[in-house]
């Protein structure tokens, strides 16, 4: 049976945290928006009153919730909650950066920034389990709402989950793409999966565009 319309999905990132800033992993970890993030969350919701998204989906840890929230306020749209969108649980590294992950842990620290699908932290997620989390929850959102239009405010992690699947790429390739905080990024859902419509608009943002996920290997946030 052909799947009735496709569904507009547009993922957007959360604003920015000091974590991100001080390159250290987020996680699962609830990190809140720095001022800097509040306002890039202002600016992206004011960019989506030009195209409205019809239903509003975050991660519950509150950088994402509270990124959602300034839509939803502004639109006037409820913002719901799923668990499927939050970030990767990097177990035991959750609260080191980059720099104390590679020195303490250095040989699973190389298994991580080889992308190895079956890898994990210890009381973490292997980069497999992730992406199959998230590609399920991002598929069963967008499958509920055939014909409109829905907004999924997660991280990093998440968005090259999506930005993975829509193209079709493995997932140890290196990331050649951006992740901006609060970037608008635009995908197609049919039964047959996502496709990729457009990514990392920052026109929003002006000279505050740039991408703060600071590393194309580890997402922390």
């Amino acid at each position: 049976m052909p799947y009735p319309e496709p569904t507009r999905v547009i993922a957007v990132r959360h604003g920015e945290t000091a974590w991100n800033v001080d390159t250290r992993l987020q996680g699962q970890l609830d990190v809140p928006l720095n001022e800097r993030g509040r306002e890039q969350a202002r600016r992206a919701a004011r960019a989506l009153r030009h195209d409205p998204p019809d239903v509003i989906y975050a991660s519950d840890l509150s950088r994402a919730l509270a990124t959602a929230q300034a839509t939803g306020e502004l639109l006037g749209r409820p913002v719901s909650t799923d668990t499927g969108l939050r970030e990767r649980n990097f177990g035991i590294w959750q609260g080191h950066t980059y720099a104390e992950v590679a020195e303490r842990w250095p040989e699973q620290s190389e298994r991580w920034r080889r992308r190895e699908a079956g890898f994990g932290p210890e009381q973490g997620e292997t980069l497999q389990g992730f992406f199959d989390r998230v590609v399920a929850c991002a598929t069963r959102l967008a499958s509920a709402h055939p014909g409109q239009t829905v907004l999924m405010v997660a991280h990093g992690g998440v968005l090259d989950c999506l930005y993975r699947a829509a193209s079709r790429i493995a997932l140890n390739a290196p990331r050649t793409w951006e992740l901006p905080n609060t970037g608008i990024n635009r995908l197609l859902y049919t039964g047959e999966g996502f496709t990729l419509v457009g990514w990392a608009d920052v026109q929003h943002l002006d000279d505050d565009a740039r991408d703060e996920s600071n590393d194309r290997v580890g997402h922390a946030a």
